[in-house]
């Protein structure tokens, strides 16, 4: 999210952050890590008005959806993260080789 106040115009690419159950509203017997955070979704979209980077927005989405949220980012890049290095899938190719003989 950026710090300075910015307009985002009407029909941007966006993406916007909408809390779908807030801490008091979580299921009772969850781990208290898990109880701590809000179940929150993500949503890109198409702004439907100008907006202010931190302000309640609405977007239609590809799928023809309106929803709405607080407007975080424009032209959110898309980025996938599988974790951290294992070790155990170098073992993987070994593990192969001795299969095919």
């Amino acid at each position: 999210m950026r710090s300075e106040m910015m307009t985002v115009k009407e029909g941007s690419w966006v993406l916007l952050r909408k809390v779908v159950l807030d801490v008091g509203e979580r299921a009772e017997g969850l781990p208290e890590d898990t109880a701590k955070v809000p179940i929150v979704m993500w949503i890109k979209g198409f702004l439907l008005e100008d907006r202010e980077i931190g302000e309640i927005a609405r977007v239609r989405t590809r799928m023809n959806r309106v929803e709405e949220g607080v407007l975080e980012e424009e032209n959110p890049a898309t980025s996938v993260d599988y974790g951290g290095f294992v070790p155990e899938i170098l073992e993987i190719g070994k593990v192969r080789e001795m299969l095919n003989g």
